[in-house]
């Protein structure tokens, strides 16, 4: 099993592109399939490794192993999720270096962008739409999204911190949800 966790977790790593949050589906395709967990836990899961500090796809990592294998599983599983991130930035960093004003590298980022903000904007909705429920407009979809829009427009308007933002979000969904 913690062969496992580390294989399925240093694939996860190596073939992940923009970060976290678009890793975020891949890792619950995995844990789903493999039947480490449901949906809905792994949606509880999420909100907690994404109000938890640090990389939300290695707290995902790290959850889901300890999930599965507890503490053995919770490191092993942080181990094959950061080690192709480690590997692949110092090669990339070396790489850019001696690439750095060719077009054909600047195209290259420039064309994966989209991809990313799309990844992105498919965890946010896995997470508005997790459960065992069918996804419908009734009020706490309502709630969720106008949380969202607060967030959103406190965030960029107004530039407010996003830690502020966080605990603001977490005491309305405490006294929305309670």
């Amino acid at each position: 099993m913690l062969w496992e966790l580390f294989a399925t977790f240093l694939m996860i790593g190596f073939v992940s592109v923009g970060g976290g949050y678009s890793m975020v589906p891949v890792i619950e395709h995995e844990a789903i399939a493999r039947g480490w967990m449901n949906a809905a836990e792994f949606s509880d899961m999420m909100a907690v490794a994404g109000a938890s500090p640090g990389p939300i796809a290695t707290n995902c990592a790290i959850m889901v192993g300890f999930h599965v294998y507890g503490w053995p599983g919770a490191v092993i599983s942080a181990i094959g999720m950061t080690l192709p991130s480690l590997a692949l930035v110092v090669a990339a960093g070396l790489l850019y270096a001696r690439l750095q004003r060719h077009p054909l590298a600047d195209s290259a980022f420039y064309g994966l962008r989209p991809v990313v903000a799309a990844l992105i904007f498919y965890a946010a909705y896995r997470l508005l739409a997790a459960g065992d429920a069918p996804f419908a407009l009734d009020w706490k979809t309502g709630s969720f999204l106008a949380i969202f829009a607060g967030s959103f427009i406190a965030l960029v308007r107004y530039k407010a911190h996003p830690l502020v933002v966080i605990a603001v979000s977490g005491l309305v969904g405490v006294a929305v949800y309670a």
